[in-house]
């Protein structure tokens, strides 16, 4: 949801410079379906503007007057929308999803310096994980809803928990969270037992195109609209520029010696070697080899793969079965793609489900939940960790 959260924070700033009102919107527990998840995020300007997303288009239109509430009242607010039968209408609203979905609205005070807008924003500010936490009562819905207030990065700490007991819950939850990089959600017993949706906020995925071509053009159409950071490398400057990516986060042109010293990889760094030069592409994944990488593509047939692997070998470079796991050749996932638009769309399917750990099949053939149930279970305090 990295890409929400970014356009969030456009749209705040923008808002921001008007004079504008907002509240934001968050989906912070579900039972049982939904579209949205714990984590989707709406933005709400006082002129009825929307930015992102709570449900499938269902929940939105009675969001919108529940946020211009906590507006007008400068307020937090927790809503249920509650529809566990197909013919149960609560709320003006259908979900359709045999769900109920718990959203928190708080007003925005730019004046604020933590503000939840403010604790989002922090989470782009460096290549790293985050967890940010918001706090809501679902004992009592008229009651303080203290929001989003805390945020945890490994190294800084950001909170607006005035118990210090409860401070020191969320702060070793946090850290588990960061540790375990699954979100949760978590009861505790301080604060009038306030339930606390502990959430890991990772940074965008890194996509590192390594190679120029025509074909690199959807693909880098194609995951800006996922919100990923792309970077176009290329040995030649007539292919390598802003004329012809000028959206890209980063353009590089040199040899792969040059282009490697250049590149921070971390564990959301991905490549695709895409030159259609043997040589260049074979020059790349050799600097890549020790380097742990998530993933590593190499377009063409599988024979081309084969034969680089074969070159390593005899050149007396081992490569051992953590490296191999990592190189996919060829890149993408079989949806009978030929067009580069379709290879685009197989390839970043296939990036996006090594990333969530997922074999990218058939969603009907899944034997249990799309979304793991376990990760937003309510925990008790004391049977924490």
């Amino acid at each position: 949801m990295t890409k929400e959260i970014s356009d969030i924070l456009t749209a705040f700033k923008e808002a921001q410079s008007s004079g504008r009102q907002m509240a934001l919107a968050t989906v912070v527990h579900v039972e049982g379906s939904s579209y949205r998840r714990p984590g989707a995020r709406m933005l709400v300007e006082d002129n009825g503007k929307i930015t992102g997303a709570i449900s499938g288009g269902c929940l939105e239109g009675d969001a919108l007057k529940k946020a211009l509430l906590a507006i007008n009242q400068q307020q937090n607010k927790l809503v249920t929308y509650n529809t566990l039968h197909e013919d149960d209408v609560e709320f003006g609203v259908q979900l359709g999803c045999n769900g109920i979905v718990h959203i928190l609205f708080e007003p925005i005070d730019p004046m604020q310096a933590n503000h939840p807008i403010a604790l989002l924003e922090k989470c782009f500010l460096q290549r790293k994980d985050a967890v940010v936490v918001t706090l809501f009562s679902l004992q009592d819905y008229h009651g303080r809803q203290p929001g989003t207030c805390f945020f945890f990065n490994g190294e800084n700490t950001y909170s607006s928990i005035n118990d210090k007991n409860l401070k020191n819950a969320v702060q070793e939850d946090a850290a588990s969270v960061l540790a375990r990089k699954t979100s949760l959600h978590k009861q505790y017993p301080e604060g009038n037992s306030l339930t606390a949706f502990i959430e890991l906020l990772q940074p965008p995925v890194s996509l590192i195109l390594v190679g120029a071509g025509n074909d690199a053009l959807p693909m880098t159409a194609m995951a800006a609209v996922l919100g990923w950071q792309v970077t176009i490398a290329d040995g030649r400057a007539t292919h390598a520029n802003t004329q012809r990516f000028p959206n890209v986060h980063k353009i590089i042109v040199g040899e792969p010696a040059t282009i490697i010293k250049q590149i921070t990889i971390d564990p959301r760094t991905v490549f695709v070697l895409m030159t259609h030069n043997y040589n260049y592409d074979l020059a790349m994944l050799e600097l890549l080899l020790p380097m742990q990488c998530r993933y590593i593509g190499t377009l063409g047939p599988k024979k081309r793969l084969e034969r680089m692997m074969a070159a390593f070998q005899e050149q007396g470079i081992h490569i051992g079965d953590e490296q191999s796991a990592v190189i996919h050749g060829p890149t993408g996932l079989d949806i009978g793609a030929e067009a580069a638009e379709e290879i685009a769309l197989s390839v970043l399917a296939e990036i996006k489900a090594v990333l969530a750990d997922c074999e990218g099949g058939f969603l009907r053939n899944r034997l249990v939940s799309i979304h793991p149930r376990t990760a937003f279970m309510l925990l008790e305090a004391s049977t924490a960790h």
